[in-house]
């Protein structure tokens, strides 16, 4: 199996911007004005223009101001305090202070359209250092 990363955006160039300069992704395929794929993670990311105020599952209207989703990806850097810093210059506003865990740091942030992201800097053996068998 393969697994695509899919995030609906009301606008695919504001939104490229975003990514490449705060995650430093690559644009590789586009879809006209309506989507881009973005390289650099394990997974592809594709950034989809959706309207806001369309249907987004069920009966739910898109809606781009911060929201919360049980579902969120972690990205894993190596310099927590620099990748915070590029992705706050890119346009993220950040949610919660920098947390120390015994596996390493963690800082919560939102891109421009209200989707949650974590930055996770492991350290000594990562989650290992909290894993049982």
């Amino acid at each position: 199996m393969k697994l695509l990363i899919n995030i609906d955006v009301p606008d695919v160039r504001d939104a490229e911007a975003f990514y490449t300069g705060a995650f430093r992704l690559t644009p590789a395929r586009r879809f006209g004005d309506d989507g881009v794929e973005l390289l650099g993670f394990e997974a592809p990311l594709y950034l989809l223009r959706k309207d806001a105020g369309s249907i987004g599952a069920g009966e739910a209207a898109r809606d781009y101001a911060r929201h919360w989703t049980p579902v969120h990806c972690d990205v894993v850097v190596d310099d927590l305090d620099a990748a915070l810093a590029r992705a706050l210059a890119a346009g993220a506003t950040q949610d919660s202070p920098i947390r120390q865990a015994n596996w390493g740091r963690i800082v919560t942030i939102a891109d421009p359209f209200g989707h949650g992201w974590c930055l996770l800097q492991f350290l000594g053996r990562g989650y290992d250092e909290i894993a049982t068998p």
